[in-house]
């Protein structure tokens, strides 16, 4: 054996002192999986929505909303409703707010509609869901969107949108110019 030969021979038996033997007929020990990863904060949330769509409302009025959503000022058309409704605008921006508890979506909602009007949007869709997992109560978010935005000083009228755009699940939403 050379120099080398043994220096390398040393440095391979030290690199391996600390090895042992594999047990079990030489098979590695198997671990058991590890569980899979559980969304603690989304299983809350999900909890809070149930928990509140089986509240009964703060105004039964809100409830009486039907299918498809429908809302304008005195002094908008008739005319631009429609237009409206059937998609004649073009869409500037749009919210999701699938997921979000009523208060959730309220304060997601006022914020994007004051976002909109400081860019001077014009037109804009807010999706809402159609509520199909919302209980006894019915469709949570679409109630908070159509209760509130039918306060909001900013929003001269709202339609539900087109099939292709979300259908009875979104709306359209006109706003004042600034």
């Amino acid at each position: 054996m050379s120099d080398d030969e043994d220096r390398e021979a040393r440095a391979f038996r030290e690199a391996m002192r600390d090895v042992r033997r594999l047990t079990r007929g030489g098979k590695a020990e198997r671990v058991a999986p590890k569980p899979p990863a559980k969304a603690r904060f989304t299983r809350a949330d999900q909890v809070e929505v149930l928990r509140e769509s089986l509240q009964p409302p703060p105004d039964e009025a809100v409830l009486a909303t039907g299918d498809e959503l429908s809302f304008r000022r005195p002094h908008i058309s008739e005319a631009v409703l429609t237009r409206l409704r059937r998609g004649a605008y073009v869409v500037d921006s749009e919210i999701d707010l699938h997921g979000m508890t009523g208060a959730e979506a309220k304060a997601a909602l006022r914020g994007f509609i004051a976002e909109c009007v400081d860019h001077r949007l014009r037109c804009v869709r807010v999706v809402h869901g159609k509520g199909r997992r919302s209980g006894p109560r019915g469709p949570v978010l679409k109630n908070v969107v159509n209760h509130w935005l039918q306060r909001a000083d900013d929003v001269l009228a709202f339609g539900s949108a087109r099939a292709v755009d979300g259908g009875s699940g979104a709306i359209y939403v006109l706003l004042k110019g600034k």
